[in-house]
């Protein structure tokens, strides 16, 4: 039979707990077991005034901000209209049905002041990682490190090219923020110090994004999010902003490696990266400096594409301080007698190692070899030998296990961007980019946290 009609009737008194209809199984729940915000009251207590009216709770904000990026809700506005409609978002922030959400502009207000000021946003970051260490997540053996590149929120129509902006008079007292910002950052390594290279365009509203074509297709202004993470379970060490050129994102892998090590006393003892990160002087870096042993692919321009031997045709003698070239001649280091004995080695550190010409004339594989000059030399780098080690670890047979958790880096990315909704940043400024970065990554790191550590049904 067909049923009364449903109608909302006002009642005087309700029993209504929170607690009672939030799922048990629901991913908020296994998250706020290993949120630990207690101490951040007391991180932040220098930077309240001690007069005035009370602030909104700041542990209050954060669990807000958490939720907004473990689900991809990247408006503050909407973020607040959600929380304020569903039941779990309350739950997980300590709120009662009753009590109201504070407004979208607090969010603002805070971040470009306490919050910055105190680093609060790293603070919680290193919380969560030393959590990810206390659960046993974090093996210390192995780390991998990667960059991705975010889009940052300015068109092209809003640039200029860079002699244009250098010739503007700019007040940086009366610049929006992110101008100040880059002005800030100009002798960083990870922004205006990367490289003395112009940039074919320079974004007004946020001129330390980097137009870049690195996809392969249409250029864009964009920011490179590093991420250094430990192969064992995929957690996130470490991450920073920086622009998207290979100078800059070797120079945040070093910042990482340092940071990490200086935080919670873990240095690896190898890493893994792809070829942008193969450079002599990073692989000098790791190695030497660091001990640690690279699994990364040279970066190497001496391989030729005319058909003729390669510098890896040719077979390094260290004990006789030589090359030996496929048919077995030798070539020696060449010597320039200078009046001046200063200028008798290189000052590059390059040393050029060169065949006699009577050998290269009657060689039967000269066609092969020098077709073009009387006599074949090979260039010997400063660094050869460390980068001959690199070859070494890529040629191990740990190496493809190396590469294949290497892998664990670019699906945090796939992840970062498909499921959190960050292909596109919503802030602007060095600053406002890293606390996008710092957040996302504890987003994801906590939900690894409930995902690897999930919660023990109730008995009965």
């Amino acid at each position: 039979m067909l049923g009364p009609k449903q109608e909302a009737q006002a009642a005087l008194f309700y029993e209504f707990s929170l607690e009672d209809h939030v799922p048990q199984d629901h991913l908020l729940r296994s998250i706020d077991r290993f949120v630990d915000l207690g101490s951040i009251r007391a991180y932040l207590a220098d930077f309240y005034s001690h007069t005035g009216r009370p602030s909104i709770d700041p542990e209050l904000l954060i669990r807000m901000l958490l939720v907004g990026y473990c689900f991809g809700i990247r408006s503050e506005r909407r973020l607040c209209e959600e929380v304020h409609l569903n039941l779990a978002y309350r739950w997980f922030c300590r709120l009662d049905l009753t009590d109201r959400i504070p407004d979208h502009s607090t969010f603002s207000k805070n971040r470009h002041g306490r919050f910055r000021e105190s680093d609060l946003l790293r603070h919680v970051f290193e919380t969560t990682v030393a959590r990810c260490m206390e659960e046993g997540l974090v093996g210390g053996q192995g780390f991998a490190v990667d960059a991705s590149l975010i889009s940052a929120d300015v068109q092209k129509q809003n640039s200029s090219n860079p002699d244009d902006w250098a010739a503007r008079d700019i007040d940086p007292y009366d610049a929006p923020r992110a101008v100040r910002e880059y002005l800030d950052t100009l002798d960083d390594e990870a922004f205006g110090a990367a490289t003395t290279a112009k940039p074919k365009f320079t974004a007004h509203a946020d001129p330390a994004s980097q137009w870049t074509a690195a996809r392969k297709g249409p250029a864009f202004f964009a920011y490179s999010d590093n991420y250094l993470i430990d192969t064992d379970h995929g957690i996130i060490m470490d991450v920073d902003a920086s622009r998207s050129n290979k100078t800059a994102e070797v120079g945040a892998m070093r910042k990482m490696i340092d940071r990490t090590q200086e935080c919670f006393g873990v240095t690896p003892d190898w890493i893994a990266a792809d070829t942008a990160y193969g450079s002599a002087d990073n692989l000098v870096w790791l190695a030497l400096k660091r001990k640690i042993l690279p699994f990364i692919p040279v970066f190497d321009k001496s391989a030729r594409r005319d058909g003729t031997f390669s510098r890896s045709d040719f077979t390094w003698d260290a004990d006789n301080d030589r090359y030996l070239c496929p048919e077995g001649a030798e070539l020696k280091r060449t010597r320039q007698y200078h009046k001046d004995p200063r200028n008798k080695q290189p000052r590059t550190g390059r040393r050029k190692y060169r065949a006699s010409k009577m050998v290269c004339s009657v060689c039967p594989a000269k066609e092969k070899c020098c077709p073009k000059v009387d006599a074949r030399s090979v260039t010997r780098e400063q660094f050869e030998e460390v980068r001959e080690f690199a070859h070494q670890c890529t040629a191990s047979e740990f190496n493809p296990t190396a590469q294949k958790r290497r892998k664990k880096v670019e699906m945090l990315f796939a992840h970062l961007k498909r499921i959190l909704g960050l292909g596109r940043l919503r802030l602007r400024g060095p600053c406002g980019v890293q606390d996008e970065f710092t957040l996302a990554a504890i987003a994801q790191n906590l939900r690894k946290l409930a995902k690897l550590k999930p919660m023990v049904p109730a008995a009965g």
